[in-house]
């Protein structure tokens, strides 16, 4: 009784191995490698701590522009005093007043910007607070213009304009942003981020009849931020670019 038990099992066994070599050699057709496809959703946990900034009048629009700072390198950690040494988050400390909504995140220790960590802060600002999703604007400095640069390639449909200073980037992919608006910085004596870095990358965007301008300042060297954060025909710029001038100026845009 038992022995035809075994047989009948080592049976079934065979019959199945049987089917499942069957279908394997009619899916691979006798190839070496098989041909597919992964359709999913990646999700993953992040967290940033970050400096936020409401406009005086707040309260009194229904919506604001949302204009996202970008420290350096020296400026990561978890100690968001750090972050007020530079930029905007230094002017608003010392009481300029903006006419955005600044938030100012903070990258960790011993990584560069990550741009999924930072879609995400995006995304929570735009949920609690009244950002103009038109007006969404992004600069950094140094290793934060790396940052906008690489930001910029992965949501130039979402973005109103960037402001990247002695930054970096991808020149071979740069041309993905497509009309997005730039204005690019960097100090001409720079002996941290090579000046030739921000060049290449503004280049390769006209070449591709991208929306760019580059200013560089001569004498300067990697500090070219406390001079163009000063200026204020840097905001007037960031505030006459929108979505909606871009979509208006490409009617194939999108």
């Amino acid at each position: 009784m038992k022995s035809k038990l075994i047989y009948s099992l080592l049976a079934v066994l065979a019959f199945a191995y049987g089917c499942s070599s069957e279908l394997v050699v009619k899916e691979s057709g006798m190839k070496k490698q098989i041909e597919k496809k992964m359709t999913t959703n990646f999700e993953q946990k992040v967290s940033l701590n970050y400096l936020l900034a409401l406009p005086k009048d707040y309260d009194k629009k229904e919506k604001w522009p949302l204009l996202m700072f970008l420290h350096g390198s020296g400026e990561r950690g978890d100690n968001l005093e750090l972050l007020k040494k530079h930029g905007p988050p230094r002017l608003i400390e010392e009481g300029k007043e903006f006419p955005f909504i600044v938030v100012s995140p903070q990258c960790p220790s011993g990584i560069r910007w990550k741009t999924n960590a930072l879609i995400a802060l995006i995304d929570e600002i735009i949920k609690n607070y009244n950002v103009d999703e038109n007006r969404i604007y992004v600069t950094g400095l140094s290793m934060g213009g790396y940052g906008t640069w690489k930001l910029a390639n992965e949501i130039s449909d979402r973005l109103a304009a960037i402001v990247p200073i002695c930054g970096w980037g991808d020149s071979w992919t740069i041309c993905e942003i497509g009309d997005l608006p730039v204005w690019a910085f960097h100090g001409g004596k720079d002996n941290v981020v090579d000046p030739k870095k921000s060049q290449e990358l503004v280049d390769a965007l006209k070449r591709c009849n991208g929306n760019v301008q580059f200013t560089l300042y001569p004498e300067a060297n990697h500090d070219s931020w406390t001079e163009t954060y000063n200026n204020p025909r840097v905001y007037e710029w960031l505030l006459q670019q929108s979505l909606e001038q871009r979509k208006k100026l490409n009617s194939n845009w999108f």
